[in-house]
């Protein structure tokens, strides 16, 4: 795999403890001698919608804070241990990426132990926390301040335009929007499971659209309970038709939530993701009062190396 040893190139699936669910990255421990180039390479060999690469160490914020189920766990002795990373899909770099983010924490607790991290991406400080439950490793991120804007009229056409969706298939109870907690989504909220289910969209319009609103992804989401919501994520700007489990929408989701008093103040929300690609995967949305920023929660898995 280009340069790198192939024990360099981990696979992490995140949000799930099932190497065959929830989303799998690229992880790379040690990236502080490869250019962008370089990474870009290894995140299109490995084809995943993202890869993660730590640059280097440095010194955690004040901002990073133990989480309170740190706090009664096996937190590290040693504080918040701090690293640069970047994220790149197939085809180009992002700012921000969940799943990824969660990958990487759990890679890093599988080596040194759980603990209270800090990641400085690109577009801010995001510290994670993983503590071991039971048999397992769960990390949870805290997201960079979100906020959440209106979407122009034309635009969402567009989007169901490229999507396929007749407007009337819209949840009018959850209005579009475009929302950001690291990077940007436009939450389009389908009226059923059916109208979800059914995803067959033109790649092309709608990574022209994507490109145009600077959007990651977008988060496509049915309502199943005051809590419980199912999302997909088209990524066609990253090269990919699907996200299968995508932390930063969920993060900037509930943020929308929130923003739009949709949910209480203080609030647990789980979404389900996945499963219309066969790949399940569960994401916890944990919102604060009087806390801004989003926490998403989520379990994951070492995927063992095919060529091994």
């Amino acid at each position: 795999m280009t340069d790198l040893p192939r024990a360099a190139v981990l696979r992490y699936t995140a949000f799930s403890a099932d190497p065959a669910g929830g989303n799998p990255a690229g992880v790379v421990l040690d990236a502080s001698g490869m250019d962008q180039a370089a990474m870009l390479a290894v995140a299109a060999e490995l084809g995943y919608s993202e890869s993660a690469f730590l640059t280097g160490r440095t010194e955690a914020s004040e901002a990073s804070e133990a989480s309170e189920a740190s706090e009664a766990s096996e937190a590290s002795e040693a504080g918040v241990r701090g690293y640069a990373i970047r994220y790149f899909s197939p085809k180009a770099e992002v700012p921000f990426c969940g799943h990824a983010t969660v990958a990487t924490a759990l890679a890093l607790a599988e080596r040194d132990g759980p603990g209270d991290l800090e990641f400085a991406t690109a577009a801010g400080p995001v510290p994670v926390t993983v503590v071991r439950e039971g048999t397992e490793l769960r990390a949870t991120l805290t997201s960079v301040e979100p906020h959440v804007t209106d979407a122009a009229a034309e635009d969402v056409a567009e989007a169901l335009a490229a999507l396929d969706w007749p407007a009337a298939d819209l949840d009018p109870a959850l209005p579009p929007r475009i929302a950001y907690a690291g990077a940007r989504h436009l939450v389009l909220a389908a009226a059923s499971r059916e109208r979800l289910a059914a995803l067959s969209y033109d790649f092309a319009r709608l990574e022209a659209l994507m490109h145009r609103l600077d959007l990651t992804t977008v988060q496509l989401v049915w309502r199943a309970s005051d809590t419980v919501f199912h999302v997909r994520d088209p990524f066609p700007v990253g090269g990919v038709v699907e996200d299968p489990a995508t932390g930063a929408a969920a993060a900037a989701f509930g943020a929308y939530l929130r923003a739009l008093s949709l949910v209480p103040e203080t609030a647990a929300l789980t979404l389900h993701q996945g499963e219309d690609m066969g790949r399940p995967g569960t994401l916890t949305v944990t919102l604060r009062a009087g806390d801004a920023r989003v926490r998403v929660s989520g379990t994951g898995a070492r995927i063992p190396d095919p060529r091994a």
